[in-house]
């Protein structure tokens, strides 16, 4: 049965941000995740988790400046200095809610820019250089160009094979299947292929976004395959509900 975490950042905005861990619990979820957790201070985090006996499964690096258009920083030459930082800002969240793994967002440029590419590499070493120091595994996303235009990471394949030739044991790829079906549908066989390298799943309806099972894919049994495949890490819930949080739920109950 898969592990699924809710995603704080779409799901139950309905509260502030730091009452929507107690409202995922008492929901039914033991794992939880968001975007970027640097609006809070570390410890009010942690507290949280511990205080609702909640795991932290995923966050994401510091994007840049996000209101101004900023959606990473990896593959971005010109700000070098200030992924740097990025990393060791989110490493102190990553020892304060004792999460597994990090996400790193690639930032906007052209994979056809050397000088974009090669920024990209050397920050997929320098990140997974330190969080490894920390026991954390790294995870990289593609995601579409339709929500994210000018995205640097927006091939699955491109991903798979710079993970391959970077050969860094704690580099994983986000299987997020929202953007796998937009990007190049074929998910079962992405994952089946993929899964060797897969540190995260993340899931939502295709294309609207909302609650599993909504859409154009049969997500049930997308999930049922994680489990053959013996996938055991953690499924996003990265879906914006279509109402009320709580009232969308029943698509994970019938996991229970």
């Amino acid at each position: 049965m898969p592990r699924f975490a809710a995603n704080l950042t779409m799901m139950f905005t309905e509260h502030e941000f730091l009452d929507r861990f107690a409202a995922a619990k008492k929901a039914g979820f033991d794992a939880v995740e968001y975007l970027f957790p640097y609006d809070q201070p570390p410890e009010a985090i942690a507290e949280r988790l511990r205080a609702q006996g909640l795991t932290q499964a995923l966050f994401n690096l510091p994007p840049g400046n996000w209101e101004a258009g900023d959606r990473g920083l990896a593959a971005l030459p010109d700000r070098a200095e200030e992924f740097r930082a990025s990393i060791d800002t989110a490493l102190r969240y990553a020892e304060a809610t004792g999460v597994g793994r990090v996400h790193v967002m690639s930032g906007l440029a052209s994979r056809q820019d050397v000088t974009a590419l090669t920024a990209y590499r050397d920050s997929l070493r320098r990140v997974c250089d330190a969080a490894g120091a920390q026991g954390l595994d790294v995870v990289i996303e593609p995601i579409n160009t339709r929500d994210m235009p000018g995205y640097f990471l927006d091939d699955f394949s491109f991903a798979a094979d710079l993970i391959a030739e970077l050969g860094l044991p704690n580099l994983k790829l986000q299987f997020d299947i929202y953007h796998r079906q937009i990007l190049h549908g074929d998910v079962l066989m992405g994952l089946r292929e993929m899964a060797p390298i897969i540190g995260h799943v993340q899931i939502a309806a295709v294309p609207d976004r909302h609650e599993p099972g909504t859409g154009e894919l049969d997500d049930a049994r997308i999930l049922r395959e994680l489990d053959a495949l013996g996938y055991e890490g953690f499924v996003g819930c990265e879906y914006r509900p279509a109402g009320r949080t709580e009232d969308g739920l029943d698509w994970m109950r019938a996991f229970a």
